[in-house]
């Protein structure tokens, strides 16, 4: 699917109003520079997206704060010279965290890009209340280089076999054409064996119904070789 503009873009869109019905904003754990409209429980908003819908949806990504992202936002918010001044794209974005910490830490500008409607919408009202500039693009972008970023950012994206394969090869286009590509990963099932350097670590807290824990180890990795 092509890259499209986001047809809820009003804030008073349909998806932001479900948006700010389901969660309550709340200062992310881990980076509580950053507020984001989140939930508390997975299955019972995945279950009411869907009667609001009437069809099958995507799980509801956008409404936690995964370790991955948690600890690529807190990198880069310690680190801002790794995108200050530099266009930056937040690729499979979920709720906007690192594209709102990457625009804090004073990006020129910052794309974030998803492929779920509801997570756009998302990323708006997040960086509204941050007011941190961020552009939402709506669409499948795996299949190019990441446009003409210079950073290009993903948190907790290894998490299935397909999705894992593509971004791989998406983020080695994307190093190989000259950007900095940095990942946030928890260790998921996933995550290449090779070509990354781990040039941070943390333990981040997250939601137990997410994670079957409290705390999450995570890493920020720099891919080096593609």
């Amino acid at each position: 699917m092509p890259a499209s503009a986001l047809p809820d873009r009003a804030a008073g869109g349909t998806r932001a109003k479900f948006v700010r019905t389901a969660t309550a904003l709340h200062a992310v754990p881990f980076v509580p520079e950053v507020r984001l409209h989140l939930a508390d429980e997975v299955i019972a908003l995945w279950e009411r997206t869907e009667a609001v819908t009437g069809q099958p949806q995507p799980p509801p990504f956008w409404a936690f704060a995964w370790a991955g992202g948690q600890a690529l936002a807190r990198h880069v918010l310690d680190r801002p010279a790794l995108v200050a001044g530099r266009t930056v794209l937040d690729v499979a974005a979920g709720s906007g965290l690192v594209a709102i910490a990457a625009s804090l830490a004073g990006a020129t500008r910052v794309t974030a890009n998803e492929i779920d409607p509801y997570a756009a919408a998302a990323i708006e009202l997040n960086a509204a209340a941050n007011r941190a500039p961020v552009e939402v693009v709506l669409g499948d972008l795996l299949d190019g280089a990441g446009g003409d970023a210079d950073v290009v950012l993903a948190g907790d994206v290894f998490y299935s076999r397909e999705l894992a394969t593509r971004m791989a090869a998406f983020l080695g286009r994307a190093h190989r054409r000259g950007a900095l590509v940095l990942v946030g990963d928890p260790g998921r099932a996933y995550r290449p064996a090779s070509g990354f350097t781990e040039v941070a670590a943390y333990r981040v807290p997250v939601l137990a119904e997410l994670e079957n824990a409290r705390v999450k180890p995570a890493s920020v990795l720099r891919l080096d070789a593609a």
